[in-house]
């Protein structure tokens, strides 16, 4: 140990350090000699000097490595006290295009009077900060040709002479560096053209440019931009930013294209539009919809023909899709930011803004930017998809399906009752456990083709609320699948105030056993679930005699459908045929005839849709003849004629 000391006095004694503790008398011949000396085993870390190591020369391969040898080719920095007196400093290099000796590399600029002019002319400019102490610029110059305009704007204006004198410094550097550019660059704006490897004079940050999706046009703001090679060969990328809804708030979403030149003018009026319904269509809402819809698949995005009513709502689709979340950032201030580091951590906290953007109020300019897609449910296809605003549509209610249904007076009206009864006042009422059966839960049982199915979708018509149809194939028979599955759909259901339609519930509905303990499993699960279901549920059956006790107790109204009767079937031909394009020929003496047949509605629908077929293949209206010919087929096929 004292030997270490020693040696620790000694060298500190040698040799003269600066206040940071670095050697200012370490000589390339020190180094050598220590280098050459005969090595001595300290504990690491324990001299107190630095040494320098430099980089060697290169091999065949360009690969390098350290030395102690100091290079022979080192010269002196030129930026320095001296340099920094000056207003600019021109950074120059070698030329290869054979036109001239340089090419200026970039520019710095040091005057606190150029600074403060640019600070004005390039303001909000990403990536610009002119109050640092050395403001540099590289070659091509991109926020000058951006703005060139108020550049030399900005020259016009100047009346201080030292100012001035600065300014035309870095003006004719700039004027004569990028002459031709602008030129170009007008020229080709003015005819509409732009050439490929100067597109990105025409694309500043924060411009607005168009593009494209699906046959629907939309607008984005550029964030930025910059040439990429692909397999494709070159391309400019551009990373845009938009405006979405994530179910609570408007937010702030990035997306990545490459995008050609557009007219702004010729699309800016209808995408402003589209973007007011953007904003109006936030939450919840019920809508129909034809046109492409996007899904996703296991291998990416999938595309859907929708032609169904919908559900819009992205908090939902949030909720049930975890994996596929919307996540945005926080808008400008103009559209809801936090205004302040109080307001900020609040955020934070609770995940959402204590003054939620759901009502605030987009700008022009970010309704132009918002997503041309809202999420949401198909009914029809029991998926959630992406819509795209231009194909949704106000929905057409049937006004007179609920009189269409065929049943009592009284009957249709105590149904509809229950139902319009429970959508307003479904939290009036709770059991003993909070929360538990606040639902109602109908009942239809009877032979086919009798209404059942209909009761349920004229009572969400009348209502003007969505129906959900699912039945015991939806589930699937798995005990754990079919609770999963259960339990997202009576949740959906509450919160779309929706009507809820298990057609053939037999499998569910039926006694338990103890032969068949797996479908045991799945009415117990069943009947759980239904204790806490908040909404309309109608149950429809063919087998109501066999139905388990535990489901008497839970069910609200039971109704017994029976065959059709004469007048029943003369109501239903009448419906049906006064929907039937062509079908004003039929006079009632031929309606008698055939309300003479015992047929239930299903038939009665199906013989009518084949005589329609029949009559267009002749290009002649609808008459009873078609009928007759069908119903004879019907009877020939079924030997006999009921």
């Amino acid at each position: 140990m004292a030997t270490i000391i020693q040696a620790m006095s000694i060298a500190t004694k040698q040799n003269k350090f600066d206040t940071n503790g670095v050697s200012v008398e370490n000589t390339q011949e020190d180094e050598l000699e220590e280098a050459e000396a005969e090595p001595t085993y300290l504990l690491a870390g324990t001299i107190p000097k630095s040494r320098n190591l430099y980089e060697g020369p290169a091999d065949r391969r360009g690969r390098t490595s350290w030395t102690t040898t100091y290079p022979d080719d080192i010269e002196d920095p030129p930026e320095n006290a001296g340099s920094a007196q000056y207003a600019l400093l021109i950074r120059n290099k070698k030329c290869y295009d054979g036109r001239k000796k340089l090419e200026i590399d970039s520019i710095v600029v040091q005057s606190a009077l150029l600074k403060k002019i640019l600070g004005v002319v390039l303001k909000d400019y990403p990536g610009i900060t002119t109050n640092l102490e050395r403001v540099e610029f590289k070659a091509p110059f991109q926020p000058f040709v951006h703005r060139w305009e108020q550049f030399a704007a900005a020259k016009e204006e100047e009346t201080d002479a030292d100012t001035l004198a600065h300014f035309n410094l870095l003006w004719d550097v700039l004027e004569e560096e990028l002459r031709d550019l602008i030129h170009e660059k007008n020229d080709h704006v003015a005819n509409g053209v732009v050439r490929f490897d100067n597109i990105w004079t025409i694309f500043e940050p924060d411009v607005l440019i168009s593009s494209v999706d699906e046959n629907h046009e939309r607008i984005y703001k550029l964030q930025s931009s910059e040439f990429a090679n692909t397999r494709c060969g070159r391309v400019y990328h551009l990373k845009n930013q938009f405006v979405d809804f994530d179910g609570e708030n408007f937010g702030q979403g990035t997306e990545s294209l490459t995008i050609p030149a557009f007219s702004k003018n010729a699309v800016k009026e209808k995408i402003l539009a589209r973007g007011r319904r953007f904003e109006e269509l936030r939450g919840y809402h019920y809508k129909a919809y034809d046109g492409i819809a996007v899904g996703e698949g296991m291998f990416g995005p999938v595309r859907y023909s929708v032609n169904s009513r919908v559900i819009i709502d992205t908090y939902a689709f949030n909720r049930f899709n975890p994996n596929r979340k919307v996540h945005l950032d926080f808008l400008k201030a103009d559209a809801g930011e936090p205004e302040s580091e109080d307001d900020l951590d609040y955020v934070e906290a609770n995940g959402s803004s204590n003054n939620s953007t759901i009502d605030a109020a987009l700008s022009d300019e970010q309704l132009l930017i918002t997503t041309p897609t809202l999420r949401g449910y198909s009914l029809k296809d029991k998926k959630w998809l992406s819509f795209y605003i231009d194909s949704v549509q106000e929905i057409v209610w049937n006004e007179h399906a609920f009189a269409s249904l065929v049943a009592p007076a009284e009957q249709k009206e105590l149904i509809l009752a229950f139902a319009e009864s429970q959508a307003k006042h479904k939290d009036q009422f709770d059991d003993v456990v909070q929360g538990k059966g606040r639902g109602i839960i109908m009942l239809i049982s009877g032979p086919p083709g009798v209404g059942k199915t209909m009761t349920a979708e004229s009572v969400a018509e009348a209502m003007k609320v969505p129906l959900y149809m699912m039945s015991a194939g939806d589930l699937g028979t798995n005990p754990a699948g079919v609770e999963t599955a259960l339990a997202n759909i009576l949740e959906m259901n509450t919160k779309w105030n929706a009507v809820l339609l298990l057609d053939e519930a037999d499998v569910f509905l039926e006694a338990r056993s103890a032969h068949d303990l797996e479908r045991n499993k799945l009415v117990s699960i069943f009947l759980r679930l239904l204790e806490y279901y908040e909404g309309i549920l109608f149950l429809t059956t063919n087998r109501v005699d066999n139905i388990d006790a535990a489901f008497e107790s839970r069910i609200h109204l039971s109704l017994q459908y029976q065959e059709l009767g004469k007048p029943s079937r003369k109501h239903v031909w009448q419906t049906f045929l006064a929907r039937t394009k062509g079908a004003s020929q039929f006079g009632d003496a031929e309606v008698d005839r055939l309300v003479e047949v015992p047929l239930n509605g299903r038939v009665i629908k199906n013989i009518l849709k084949t005589a329609q077929l029949l009559a267009s293949k002749q290009d002649v209206p609808l008459a009873f003849g078609h009928v007759d010919t069908v119903m004879r087929l019907k009877k020939a096929n079924e030997r006999k004629w009921l």
